[in-house]
């Protein structure tokens, strides 16, 4: 990436870079000439007050809604060279570029077990047709048993999905998203409904991620972001007010009067 639209010079680090994005619903701005640069193999937090935009800014970065003005760019690892403009793609071609989406409200499927929801997100790579006769091999067996080991459910293995806790869902689903090896991870309010020990485990499996891939997370709650201890973004009427450190952003007078209300 060479400069943005206003002239900025972009790191050649950048993997994500949203420049200038606009979206407006009836007259409402819900992202005001929002620009955002995520770097390679960076753990991100997003906060901000209900309404600040947050939701819309993952809804264009994935394809979901289509910007009125702006850019979303994006440089894959194999093609180091060249950046792509997101918003010329649907949902689908997003994440076969290398984003992946976790939502807020887990996603797994209760009546298969905790393997057979991994071994079904791997083979959700594949074509239908190739999915109905696929025979998993050692390859992803291995996988498989990689991504158990890292979100701490290799005990539960043979176990339903229905059985599992709210976090261990959660955790279930972002090994789901892993295994289709996205380059970004978009997670939305992980810790929500989660005990003090899963959050804390969460934080810790979040790190842990971004040292493979870039990772963004919106959470509203702030022990949550403390442990992820990562850059914060704060974003206010659908642009940035805020960045820098957790200290540094609750610091602000701005941030302070609009969200933090102390």
């Amino acid at each position: 990436m060479v400069e943005s639209t206003h002239g900025k010079s972009i790191p050649d680090d950048t993997l994500l870079y949203l420049d200038s994005v606009t979206v407006s619903f009836d007259g409402f701005k819900a992202l005001n000439d929002l620009s955002l640069l995520i770097r390679k193999g960076e753990l991100r937090a997003m906060i901000g007050p209900n309404g600040a935009g947050k939701s819309t800014m993952m809804d264009v970065i994935t394809g979901k809604t289509r910007p009125d003005e702006g850019k979303v760019l994006y440089r894959q690892a194999d093609n180091s060279s060249a950046d792509t403009d997101l918003t010329r793609f649907d949902e689908a071609a997003v994440a076969n570029m290398g984003i992946g989406r976790k939502f807020q409200k887990p996603s797994v499927i209760e009546s298969l077990t905790v393997w057979e929801n991994l071994e079904l997100a791997l083979a959700g790579r594949r074509s239908p047709f190739a999915t109905l006769f696929h025979r998993i091999d050692q390859t992803d067996e291995q996988k498989i048993s990689d991504t158990l080991d890292l979100i701490h459910l290799a005990e539960r293995r043979d176990d339903l999905g229905a059985n599992l806790s709210h976090g261990q869902k959660q955790w279930l689903e972002i090994g789901m998203l892993l295994l289709q090896e996205p380059e970004l991870l978009l997670v939305d309010e992980p810790a929500a409904g989660m005990t003090d020990e899963e959050t804390f485990r969460t934080a810790d499996l979040l790190r842990e991620i971004a040292r493979e891939r870039s990772v963004v997370v919106v959470e509203h709650d702030m022990e949550f972001i403390r442990a992820l201890d990562c850059r914060v973004t704060v974003l206010h009427e659908g642009h940035v007010l805020a960045e820098g450190s957790l200290d540094h952003v609750q610091n602000n007078q701005q941030v302070i009067d609009v969200y933090l209300g102390r």
